[in-house]
């Protein structure tokens, strides 16, 4: 598949949470009018910026789409970043604003009323995002795009504070303690905060041309030693990851007494086998005369 058809059956999904975003907005904001909470106000706002997150997604993987320039010789790949980035960046405020909204009603606690439906309404909306985020999070690790994952993740981090919120709710409604109301909020946007960082710190690394993963390194070293033979090695290897595509550079060494053709049938072969073993790959090769010891 070529990455301009990827990405255009990637941003189906990326439809797919923006109607899930468009849904829980309705139905959280209903939550939030029917009972008054601190608690589900924030969980409502917080689909706001899922819907944000989303539009920002489309719009890198529509760009991402587009086939390699003069301009941009590696093609776009990487604006899939800014859509990661922009998700932990979300995220980090949605938690601060949680955060601020939970410490405001400490100090101003307020009864809750009709807390029954609201929590149905809840439960609805939070098992909304969540087939969404495991349907993005599914398609995401498949297709090696960051983009999707990050909405999937965003998405998580979603459910999470549904999950606090109705909890907190439930427990005041049960027990009339309406300091635990603003007391869960401020929980849960504690604990997205470390989503958040966490996508910020990958999109960080992607920007920087962080190398392969460990594991997928030795994957790299494991499948050169499987198809260099006696009389050819390698070094200087390097990876890099640009978006959805591993860079893979390195020094192939065979005899000086070989021939140009015959050094570079060698290349071509340990090129096609890495592609195999890494999927979506550019393998870039340079032939040099390896000297006997």
């Amino acid at each position: 598949m070529s990455a301009q058809s990827r990405n255009h059956s990637l941003t189906r999904f990326v439809w797919l949470s923006i109607t899930a975003a468009l849904v829980t907005i309705v139905l959280k904001m209903a939550a939030w009018q029917l009972t008054g909470s601190v608690g589900l106000l924030s969980d409502a706002l917080e689909s706001f910026v899922n819907l944000a997150g989303a539009m920002m997604a489309l719009a890198m993987l529509t760009l991402a789409e587009r086939p390699a320039d003069e301009s941009h010789a590696f093609g776009h790949g990487k604006a899939e970043y800014f859509s990661s980035g922009f998700e932990g960046l979300l995220i980090l405020i949605a938690a601060l604003g949680i955060g601020y909204s939970a410490i405001e009603r400490f100090f101003h606690p307020q009864a809750l009323h009709d807390v029954g439906p609201a929590l149905v309404v809840s439960v609805c909306a939070g098992a909304v995002n969540l087939l969404t985020a495991r349907t993005l999070l599914k398609v995401g690790e498949r297709e090696h795009s960051i983009t999707l994952e990050a909405d999937a993740h965003h998405l998580m981090t979603d459910v999470w504070t549904s999950v606090g919120v109705i909890a907190g709710v439930a427990l005041v409604w049960l027990t009339g303690l309406t300091w635990l109301d603003p007391l869960i909020a401020l929980v849960v946007a504690f604990n997205i905060l470390f989503t958040g960082w966490r996508l910020l710190k990958r999109t960080a690394d992607g920007m920087m041309d962080a190398a392969l993963s460990p594991d997928q390194i030795a994957e790299i070293q494991t499948a050169l030693l499987e198809v260099c033979g006696d009389e050819v090695t390698y070094k200087n290897l390097k990876t890099r990851l640009g978006g959805n595509v591993a860079f893979i550079t390195l020094d192939v060494l065979v005899p000086a007494s070989w021939s140009v053709q015959l050094g570079h049938d060698w290349c071509e072969r340990i090129e096609a086998h890495l592609h195999q073993v890494i999927q979506n790959s550019q393998v870039v090769t340079h032939l040099e005369p390896r000297t006997q010891s």
